[in-house]
């Protein structure tokens, strides 16, 4: 279950990272700076599609455990509208507000021009095919078709890797190298979602999935609400460590537009080890799921100690890898051969300083990925709601701009390791209290 999905959060990692290598190229930090500010704007997509998509998903793993397939095609039907009503919302809300908004999250007037080209044609006009993708790929998951999604999302980033570059390079003049990768990332995401969409199709053949809108409708109104004390808490989760970004963001570009784009490079290179894990937790979850519904625990506590462990050896590799490569990594993302080669310069310096930082923070992140997921999967919604609340809003952002205030760019480097150490403890004890409330 975990190979299939780290292979696909890997590559469709590459949706975000290739658009910054290429654009890396072109050796305009502005360019750069404007793309890790709209980053938030679209990995929001992500947190989004977590409400429907884990919190669907994790309920079909369930119910299935339960031997109730037929409320489980209805669950099913219920989340696909529901993303797409979603995601619409999402897409005309940004729309509206997109001036505003892009300024908030830091754009100068270097920057908002770019800024405001990527996200109109990946949030907004791209924004229903991202999101349902990702909701369609964690309703295959979650029902054994792990295989399927993982092709759908890797064929997507597989694809934008070809596309970046006719489009910034090729078909638009010099310039546009920003609108071309906006365009190739959105036609990345809707063929991918095109191919999701089929294999949802062909699945429901045999697991219980469905489009009926009439099993959508006869949904059961217990049904909603575990799927959104499970969903609420996952996109929660997900949209306060955006937010998290969002203030990171505000904060750097309160330095410079230089520490904007090198905090932009570290926040993609540290994303490596976070998709492994995130996948790995992905593919324990549906396991836990079936395991605790159908009344193993045993089975349920080794998948859990299982995924921990493994999830703690990624971790120490990356920090060795990224300590010791952490300035060739951060060059991937500039080039110094073109454009202003002091600025680019400067920008990987700090960019390999903060990376150095911040991929301390690995090890405790998994926890508490790997906790959320685990009560995620018991159907606890309070407790990964208390956890995402209290990881996000009482230790890592109070952290962030206490320290960037007594330290400046240093604290706010530093504030993730110590944010995160401190959310990874408590989420520990409620996990402790969840497994024990689950076998008493």
């Amino acid at each position: 279950m975990a190979v299939p999905t780290i292979i696909s959060q890997l590559v469709n990692l590459i949706y975000n990272m290739v658009d910054a290598f290429f654009i890396g190229r072109t050796g305009n930090a502005y360019m750069l700076a404007a793309t890790s500010l709209t980053l938030t704007l679209v990995m929001m997509n992500v947190a989004l599609s977590n409400l429907f998509g884990t919190g669907g998903g994790s309920l079909v793993a369930r119910l299935m455990g339960a031997g109730n397939e037929r409320e489980a095609r209805n669950v099913s039907s219920f989340s696909f509208y529901g993303a797409i009503a979603l995601a619409a919302l999402y897409a005309s809300l940004v729309g509206i507000f997109m001036n505003p908004l892009l300024r908030f999250l830091g754009a100068s007037n270097e920057t908002i021009s770019y800024a405001r080209s990527y996200t109109l044609i990946v949030t907004v006009i791209g924004g229903i095919p991202s999101i349902l993708s990702l909701v369609l790929a964690h309703l295959l998951r979650n029902t054994g078709y792990s295989s399927q999604a993982s092709i759908g999302l890797s064929g997507g980033g597989i694809l934008n890797v070809f596309l970046d570059p006719l489009f910034m390079f090729v078909l638009l003049p010099k310039g546009q190298e920003v609108t071309g990768a906006a365009i190739a990332t959105t036609l990345s995401n809707t063929i991918a979602c095109l191919y999701l969409f089929y294999a949802y199709r062909k699945a429901s053949k045999t697991a219980p999935l469905s489009i009926r809108p009439g099993e959508a409708r006869a949904v059961r109104h217990e049904s909603i609400q575990n799927l959104f004390a499970v969903g609420v808490p996952s996109a929660l989760l997900t949209g306060l460590f955006d937010l998290a970004n969002i203030c990171v963001n505000i904060l750097a570009a309160a330095h410079n537009d230089l520490i904007l784009a090198a905090m932009g490079i570290v926040m993609k290179v540290e994303r490596i080890p976070n998709a492994i894990n995130v996948g790995l937790c992905q593919g324990m979850l549906p396991i836990v799921a079936f395991n605790y519904s159908s009344g193993n625990r045993t089975r349920m506590r080794e998948t859990i100690n299982t995924a921990r462990i493994f999830g703690l050896i990624v971790s120490a590799f990356s920090i060795i890898l990224l300590e010791l490569f952490a300035t060739p990594a951060s060059r991937l993302f500039l080039s110094t051969g073109s454009g202003n080669v002091e600025m680019a310069l400067t920008t990987i310096g700090y960019a390999a300083l903060f990376l150095r930082i911040r991929c301390l923070a690995s090890p405790v992140q998994l926890i508490n990925y790997h906790t959320s997921f685990c009560m995620q999967a018991m159907g606890d919604g309070k407790s990964t709601l208390l956890h995402a609340f209290v990881r996000e809003l009482v230790f890592y952002i109070p952290f962030m701009f206490l320290l960037d205030r007594l330290f400046g760019e240093i604290g706010l480097a530093s504030a993730l390791p110590i944010g995160e150490a401190c959310g990874a403890a408590f989420a520990l004890y409620l996990l402790h209290r969840s497994i024990q409330r689950a076998e008493s």
